[in-house]
């Protein structure tokens, strides 16, 4: 096969100056420039080539090469239809012979509702910083087809995506996450790789998928009770979920049906125990 040829410095603005276009921070349109730091990630989510990727946000097409040179089988969601136009020629320039092996799908990623071609086996993407949880946890939902994943997000969400119970840290999109996989922080990456530069660290976040919860709670029951848990964080779990369990009283109930002091903090409970109260709030 010809050599594969990633994007560097020099390729990346030339596709920007070629397409005019402007990065805007709506988009978190950040782009990598770094060879190394796309092959980096490519290792660090165990893809190979048997695996079937989604990618979120591929851009100029930086980590959609370095997925491609695994051998995999790639699936990339984009939102721009400038980037989007430009990308499968930049395939055909620099990997032409994985053409047959890349699909490109014009959509929203928050509002896809299915995804071409073979179930995808593993998520690996760039996110854009503004959106990177809602889609994180959008993809989990609909594709419980996803074993694995490695995203790239602003440091600070990284942190709290991998946050423990009891972290100052620990929140909704910790608790969210821990529902479909376990994630663990897989490192951090500089500013000077992205053009144009963030003004923050960026952080890598790899997950595996858990098998489905067995339990008489619904998901969207589950992220009820955690919703109400953290809107409210300083105070005990049986004044902030009251409103949705009908009384304080229903509310601590439930929390020590649960086995869980009702004095005690959202913070402080990992997912199984969220879910313990909610079968217990609406059983």
């Amino acid at each position: 096969m010809p050599d594969l040829r990633l994007l560097g410095p020099t390729e990346v603005r030339a596709l920007a100056a070629e397409l005019d276009l402007r990065p805007t921070k709506q988009r978190g349109q950040n782009f990598v420039i770094d060879g190394n730091t796309v092959r980096r990630i490519v290792r660090e989510s165990g893809v190979t080539a048997d695996d079937v990727v989604l990618e979120v946000g591929p851009g100029l097409g930086s980590l959609t090469l370095a997925i491609l040179e695994t051998g995999a089988e790639l699936t990339a969601i984009e939102i721009d239809p400038l980037l989007a136009g430009r990308l499968p020629q930049t395939i055909k320039e620099h990997a032409p012979d994985r053409v047959d092996r890349f699909r490109l799908v014009l959509e929203d990623a928050l509002r896809v509702t299915e995804v071409p071609g073979p179930p995808p086996t593993a998520l690996v993407a760039n996110l854009p910083y503004n959106v990177s949880v809602p889609v994180l946890l959008h993809l989990m939902a609909l594709l419980p087809s996803l074993q694995k994943g490695l995203v790239m997000v602003q440091l600070e969400v990284a942190d709290r995506l991998a946050a423990k119970p009891g972290s100052k840290i620990y929140g909704v999109p910790s608790v969210k996450a821990a529902w479909y996989a376990d994630v663990r922080r897989a490192g951090v990456i500089g500013r000077n790789v992205f053009w144009p530069a963030p003004n923050v660290d960026s952080g890598l976040v790899y997950w595996e998928h858990l098998p489905a919860r067995e339990t008489t709670a619904t998901r969207e029951q589950v992220f009820a009770v955690v919703d109400a848990a953290f809107a409210q964080r300083r105070k005990a779990l049986r004044g902030v979920l009251r409103g949705i369990a009908g009384s304080a009283e229903a509310a601590e109930a439930a929390i020590v049906g649960a086995g869980v002091d009702p004095m005690v903090r959202g913070e402080m409970l990992g997912v199984e125990e969220f879910i313990a109260i909610a079968e217990r709030i609406y059983a």
